[in-house]
């Protein structure tokens, strides 16, 4: 079975997980604007405990996103950069997918919205169906506001994620068809490994120069918010 290391640095959370044989080490730590400081050192010493160096594995995987705009480049370039050097490729997660199926481990739920604060009053939102273990996105990640969200039909959702904070300002449809939201349920590198597992097995892992990180916004939308902070200061 292939050996894969996984990043995600997309929330407050900085977490790395290693696969190998099938078997699941992680190291998760919730420790905000550390990650910079932090990853590398994680990443090292998750290897030295398994006695392995990077171009041993078989692949590296890395929370794409959507997240934090500096969190996800933070990932995306220490996967890249490792991959480089072990001449490795890459295996892009989303975070809502890997929100999804932490969910639905931890609270046995068949249906989940996965969702993360995106701030400026708005929200990243999935839905997603539990499909032989794991999470179907039934449409597309998508950057809302509150009350434009709207949810397949279908039965009662969990409720996953940060960007349930938002629930009382979405529409009645909405917070009828939601179960009371966990929000305290972040993107996970353990998780990851487990999808992109899946990915590699599929033959879909890119070369490191084609790994792009996913931010729904787009980069020209923050260099305005950017500007405009400027402007006002």
């Amino acid at each position: 079975m292939a050996k894969i290391l996984a990043l995600d640095t997309s929330t407050d959370a900085c977490s790395v997980a290693l696969s190998v044989d099938g078997v699941i080490q992680e190291d998760f730590r919730v420790i905000p604007r550390q990650h910079t400081r932090q990853l590398l050192p994680m990443v090292d010493q998750m290897l030295s405990t398994a006695g392995l160096r990077v171009n041993q594995l078989d692949a590296i995987a890395f929370g794409r996103g959507p997240g934090s705009f500096a969190g996800i480049r933070i990932a995306t370039g220490t996967a890249q950069g490792l991959a480089f050097a072990a001449d490795l490729p890459l295996l892009p997660v989303s975070t809502l997918a890997a929100i999804a199926l932490s969910a639905a481990r931890e609270h046995n739920a068949d249906r989940v919205v996965s969702t993360l604060d995106a701030r400026m009053n708005e929200l990243y939102c999935c839905a997603y169906e539990m499909r032989d273990g794991l999470p179907v996105a039934l449409g597309k990640e998508v950057v809302s506001a509150p009350e434009n969200i709207v949810l397949p039909d279908g039965e009662q959702w969990f409720a996953a994620g940060r960007g349930w904070i938002y629930l009382e300002t979405m529409s009645a449809a909405v917070q009828q068809a939601v179960s009371s939201p966990v929000l305290d349920i972040y993107p996970a590198a353990g998780v990851m490994c487990e999808l992109a597992l899946e990915a590699y097995s599929r033959g879909e892992g890119v070369s490191a120069e084609l790994a792009q990180p996913v931010y729904l916004r787009d980069e020209v939308s923050w260099k305005k918010i950017g500007e405009q902070k400027k402007k006002n200061q």
